[in-house]
């Protein structure tokens, strides 16, 4: 084979090469751009959640170390997405105080949000002696006696998305709600029975990911 052969045999292959390179990129860019045109068309955005009310029946701190609490919630979550529902999955929701959760997890039912949809719970979470840290008591009482406790009421679980007929995986789903409890002045709250309700309207952040 003379040299002449081996340098076109070596310019075909890069040829070739560059070819498969290029379509490549373009196979690329193609997803991309789809990628970005669905979500023009879609503006995919996260549920939003609403604290709406708390109704304390019971807020107990007692010795050495444990808390019996049981509160009634009621979260209202709102679907902003015009062309996207929302399958609520292995939800849980339950209380925390300075991070750590202080009463059980309460299973909410698997829910179907359509366009636009408004989706309401109001499940009680509760906790009969549940021990804390010693230095989560004294703050506990302290914060009771000043009159004002902030419980955090969270939601963790899983959720898909649904287009048209399509489905997606499952993402993780974290919900955080602060709730200011007051104690000590009866006027901040509506009686019911022996517990009172406290109207929050107070807005959750929201994150969801894989």
């Amino acid at each position: 084979m003379s040299v002449k052969d081996c340098g076109h045999h070596h310019d075909e292959r890069r040829r070739r090469n560059w070819r498969i390179l290029a379509c490549l990129v373009f196979l690329l860019f193609l997803i991309l751009f789809t990628i970005f045109l669905v979500w023009i068309i879609l503006r995919p955005a996260k549920p939003r959640f609403i604290l709406q009310d708390a109704t304390v029946y019971s807020f107990n701190v007692s010795s050495p170390n444990f808390l019996t609490s049981n509160i009634q919630v009621t979260v209202l979550s709102r679907n902003p997405n015009n062309l996207i529902g929302v399958y609520y999955e292995k939800l849980d929701i339950y209380a925390s105080y300075r991070n750590q959760q202080i009463t059980l997890p309460t299973s909410l039912p698997t829910t179907y949000q359509g366009h636009k949809d408004i989706v309401v719970w109001s499940p009680f979470v509760y906790g009969n002696n549940i021990p804390v840290a010693p230095y989560l008591a004294v703050a506990l009482s302290q914060d009771q006696m000043a009159g004002m406790v902030l419980v955090n009421i969270k939601i963790n679980g899983r959720v898909k998305w649904k287009v048209g007929t399509w489905i997606s995986s499952r993402y993780h789903l974290y919900v955080n709600c602060p709730a200011y409890i007051a104690f000590g002045n009866r006027n901040t709250g509506i009686p019911v029975g022996p517990a009172m309700k406290f109207q929050l309207a107070q807005g959750c952040s929201v994150d969801v990911g894989k």
